[in-house]
């Protein structure tokens, strides 16, 4: 039995137990839930008095929120460009589980003073609100388990069709996300051969298998062909350092140019400036990483 069949049959039981926590729901696509983006920062991540978020302005460029077509209907994004931008290089933000908050609107915005199109689409929009719940665990349990890996795919890819057509240059494509949307970005990169270079921010590499999520960035490392930069915290109590080490390992042997980089006394979420989890040297060391290797691999 190869290695995903075992993680299958180990985790039947558990998923089955899990599943019977949640309403009975078809994976089928349904209405939209969110479908206008709000301000400020998810209520279960509150900046305290000594957190000092970053805040980029918007002189020089055009933000603020946008409706993407997808296949049931339209989505909302969150979307910053250099003003009338044409043909500008275009990256997809991919949030962490609190969905598309203050601190994604200003990553959109930080990479728009670049000259990127920079769109961050509510990926979540069909399953709940996460910026309005206060609980990560019901979070976790009422809409990121319910949001399926396919959806996203395709919800990513109707953010590339959307920026093709106003002012987004897409064969000059990356992605980026945190968290959740590290481990969606190292997915993406193996879904979409398009794709020019990637940066994954502390993403997990693997874990329980299902139908919403069937695999992991270590079950595909042999398909990703764009170059992806991962950035991780040698302290990070939820991604172990040797799954990190392991993906190091299959992206070598599948012959990939990605690279990945751990900083030693990280936490998780060291790019968070409204988290006390925020380190700022490395946050800044680990952006001009990723500018740098946006440049260097042609986006």
């Amino acid at each position: 039995m190869n290695t995903s069949s075992q993680k299958t049959v180990m985790n039947t039981d558990k998923q089955s137990q899990f599943d019977s926590l949640l309403p009975a729901e078809p994976l089928n696509r349904r209405g939209f839930i969110v479908t206008a983006l709000g301000a400020g920062f998810a209520l279960a991540v509150q900046p305290t008095a000594a957190q000092s978020p970053i805040k980029t302005g918007t002189e020089g460029i055009t933000a603020g929120e946008v409706k993407v077509p997808v296949s049931d209907g339209v989505m909302v994004a969150y979307r910053a460009a250099p003003a009338e931008a044409k043909n500008a290089p275009v990256i997809l933000v991919v949030s962490e589980i609190f969905g598309v908050h203050e601190h994604i609107a200003d990553v959109c915005r930080r990479l728009a003073k670049r000259g990127y199109l920079a769109i961050a689409p509510e990926l979540f929009a069909r399953y709940g609100d996460p910026r309005k719940i206060a609980n990560i665990p019901d979070i976790l349990t009422n809409i990121v388990a319910r949001t399926p890996d396919a959806g996203v795919m395709a919800d990513l890819d109707a953010c590339v069709a959307w920026a093709s057509k106003n002012g987004g240059n897409t064969a000059r494509l990356a992605i980026t996300g945190f968290c959740w949307g590290g481990r969606i970005t190292w997915l993406y990169a193996a879904h979409n051969p398009g794709l020019t270079a990637a940066v994954a921010w502390y993403g997990r590499l693997d874990g329980e298998i299902n139908e919403r999520t069937p695999k992991y960035p270590l079950d595909l490392a042999a398909q990703i062909k764009a170059p992806v930069l991962g950035l991780y915290g040698g302290k990070d109590q939820g991604i172990p350092l040797d799954d990190v080490e392991s993906m190091r390992d299959a992206l070598k042997k599948g012959g990939s140019k990605s690279q990945i980089h751990i900083y030693p006394d990280a936490p998780h979420a060291f790019h968070a400036d409204y988290r006390p989890s925020y380190r700022k040297d490395v946050a800044e060391d680990g952006w001009q990483r990723m500018l740098d290797w946006l440049r260097k691999n042609g986006v």
